[in-house]
């Protein structure tokens, strides 16, 4: 692999301050981020990304490619889970081995973005149109879990079980509400509505998103601990799942014909692991799972993989197979 792809990234500063964010835990520093302050930031970048998103795809309408590249973005969200699953049923109960499945089966914002940021930096192009794939691909994989539990899992008659429950948390959950209804709101204002909110979405934009990342390596790092409970099994599933569903990502965006931009983001929503919406819904609909080994091996695992070393990955391969 080009050792100058993962060197770019790394110097990319928003992932500078996700190891700064790490080296104050490690380091016992007293730096803190109070916090209503990280769920705003969240708030923010939701928001951002999604009324972008829906602005540039108010600007390009829905065609062939548009068409397919969503398609295949809900197959991917609802194929990994299951998998994922019968990969992890080797080693795990059917309860966790499906929570785990949903976790690497939904998507990252922040990954995104920052594999977004790692585009720019290379002067590569890509299309607003991919944010309707991340918010396509958040929800899938939480109903995808919650059959495989229901279909696996030892108290299949618990009478307590309510799909409309799994229906309002898969599909109204915070994140996931914000994330559509912002790419909605960009396609109905287009760019009179783009024109107004640019100073906000676009100006600071990077700002927040390296105070987020800076709040996501502290909190990476305190999780770092929580690892030694998953055992060298789920370690190497946490690291070798994301590349191969990269790089199944990346042979149906050259089938399809995705742009590279486009391809580099594609596989990244394949290979990332959700650890904010999916653990949300699957303490609450998976109780019997146990959130320590979903949430650290997203957080304090995949995700830093991603961000340092899978992007420029990927981009690799992406080249290598001539997409």
């Amino acid at each position: 692999m080009n050792s100058s792809l993962i060197l770019s990234n790394i110097l990319n500063p928003p992932v500078l301050f996700f190891f700064l964010g790490m080296l104050a835990i490690f380091l016992k520093s007293d730096l803190e981020i109070p916090q209503p302050l990280p769920k705003l930031f969240s708030l923010y970048l939701l928001l951002a990304i999604g009324f972008k998103g829906g602005y540039e795809l108010e600007e390009s309408g829905i065609n062939p490619q548009v068409a397919l590249t969503l398609i295949a973005a809900i197959l991917m969200a609802c194929v990994v889970p299951v998998y994922s699953f019968f990969v992890l049923k080797i080693k795990l109960d059917a309860y966790n081995a499906a929570a785990i499945a949903a976790t690497y089966g939904s998507i990252s914002a922040v990954t995104f973005i920052t594999a977004q940021s790692f585009l720019k930096i290379l002067n590569v192009t890509s299309d607003g149109y991919m944010v309707a794939a991340l918010a396509l691909m958040e929800s899938p994989a939480i109903i995808v879990g919650i059959v495989l539990v229901r279909v696996f899992g030892q108290n299949k008659e618990n009478g307590e079980f309510s799909w409309n429950e799994v229906l309002r948390e898969a599909f109204l959950n915070g994140s996931v509400f914000l994330l559509v209804g912002s790419v909605i709101i960009g396609i109905l204002t287009g760019h009179k509505g783009w024109e107004k909110l640019q100073p906000f979405t676009q100006e600071i934009f990077y700002g927040v998103l390296a105070f987020f990342l800076l709040d996501m390596g502290m909190v990476a790092a305190r999780r770092i601990k929580d690892l030694r409970k998953t055992g060298s099994f789920l370690i190497a599933f946490s690291v070798f799942m994301p590349v191969a569903n990269a790089i199944l990502g990346i042979i149906i965006a050259k089938i399809i014909g995705i742009p590279q931009g486009n391809a580099l983001l594609f596989a990244v929503l394949c290979a990332s692991a959700s650890y904010i919406a999916v653990p949300a819904a699957m303490r609450m609909t998976v109780p019997e799972a146990n959130p320590s080994l979903y949430v650290s091996m997203a957080l304090a695992l995949t995700f830093p993989f991603n961000i340092i070393i899978g992007i420029p990955l990927y981009m690799n391969i992406i080249k290598i197979m001539g997409v």
